[in-house]
């Protein structure tokens, strides 16, 4: 991935406070419990959107491609990229970026980065989209160099000074002439076929005991209390989804499997835990309430962007089949006796402090 040459600065941003432990599996952020007392259309109506305005590149890469009422990237056209690139969509983003924010008490990232005692001078947003991750990062550490790359110049006009925003292919080579302290992906799920080999060249990118960083939405939806039915017009959306995405070798489950692939490309201290985002405002506790108000405005608003491509251009469905079946999604996803939630997997790990690759040790006879 070619890059020009770029300057540096630091930056220091706590992790979130630590969660219970389940007795197997990764670490699970809470347990949530449903709100009684909750109405069946008390909805806020202050739980809105954020806008967002888009900058200006060389026309061919800047045209759109329409297709069923939706724009989509024209650089690398090629690609099975699933997801918009319009005005909704960026909208649909910056909203979505309030909600990890909410997730994480107000911090940008999880991983000890710039907590360690090392400066955070390279910081790199692997699939920038909207610019608002790397935007918010540098007016945070103005000291540091932030490097945002998307497919898609979404990106503001008028940015940070330590900030520059590059459209390119983060699945190509990477050429970039210094190491980057801390590397940050986020929703990258359906958007990168080889992780393993991302995370490699993530290794590879990385300082001595740099860091890596992925925060990702997993599907199928979770329930610990039994309010989603098998039958439910949600889980059939999830089920199709999933085999669309597998379908072109781009899996929406990816995050599941990036703790496994992070310690087989070499890094250590892999940690992973599992947040929930509420499909709406079904919860008791207020934080979590409020994540779901929004929740259900970023993916109920934007189910058909979300949706179009892979049952269009995979499964063959026609527009008018798939509406039927998002009505029914829609509605489910406003019912607060449903008590569902979208897994949300947060994985980071750092590469040795001499950066080689630990030694595999060898399984007993």
């Amino acid at each position: 991935m070619a890059s020009p040459q770029d300057p540096a600065p630091s930056a220091t941003t706590p992790a979130a406070p630590d969660s219970p432990v389940p007795a197997s599996g990764p670490e699970m952020t809470t347990i949530l419990v449903a709100d009684d007392n909750i109405e069946e259309n008390d909805g806020d109506s202050t739980y809105g959107s954020v806008a967002s305005s888009s900058t200006s590149l060389a026309s061919s890469i800047l045209r759109l491609r329409q297709e069923n009422g939706r724009k989509y990237h024209s650089y690398k056209a090629e690609k099975e990229y699933i997801l918009p690139s319009d005005e909704q969509e960026t909208d649909r983003l910056d909203l979505q970026h309030y909600i990890f924010c909410l997730t994480f008490d107000n911090q940008l990232y999880t991983c000890p980065a710039g907590r360690d005692g090392k400066p955070l001078n390279r910081v790199f947003d692997a699939g920038t989209g909207t610019g608002i991750w790397a935007m918010d990062f540098a007016d945070e550490h103005p000291e540091a160099h932030v490097i945002g790359v998307d497919l898609s110049p979404i990106q503001p006009s008028f940015v940070p000074p330590n900030v520059n925003f590059y459209v390119d292919d983060l699945e190509d080579e990477w050429t970039y002439s210094e190491p980057f302290d801390f590397i940050y992906a986020r929703m990258l799920t359906g958007g990168i076929a080889d992780f393993p080999k991302f995370m490699e060249r993530s290794f590879e990118n990385l300082r001595p005991g740099g860091w890596l960083e992925f925060a990702d939405i997993t599907f199928p939806a979770g329930c610990d209390d039994g309010t989603l039915p098998a039958d439910s017009a949600i889980l059939k959306w999830n089920t199709l989804a999933l085999q669309a995405a597998d379908t072109i070798g781009r899996s929406i489950e990816s995050g599941k499997k990036y703790k496994e692939q992070m310690e087989e490309a070499g890094f250590v201290n892999v940690v992973e835990k599992v947040y929930k985002w509420p499909i709406n405002p079904w919860p008791k506790d207020a934080r979590y309430k409020e994540i779901g108000a929004y929740t259900e405005i970023n993916i109920g608003s934007g189910l058909y962007g979300l949706s179009v491509a892979l049952f269009t251009r995979v499964l063959g469905w026609s527009i008018e089949e798939l509406e039927v079946l998002l009505a029914g999604v829609r509605k489910e996803l406003s019912n607060r006796h449903i008590h569902a939630y979208w897994p949300i997997w947060v994985v980071y790990g750092q590469k040795p402090e001499d950066g080689k690759k630990p030694v595999p040790v060898p399984a007993e006879a």
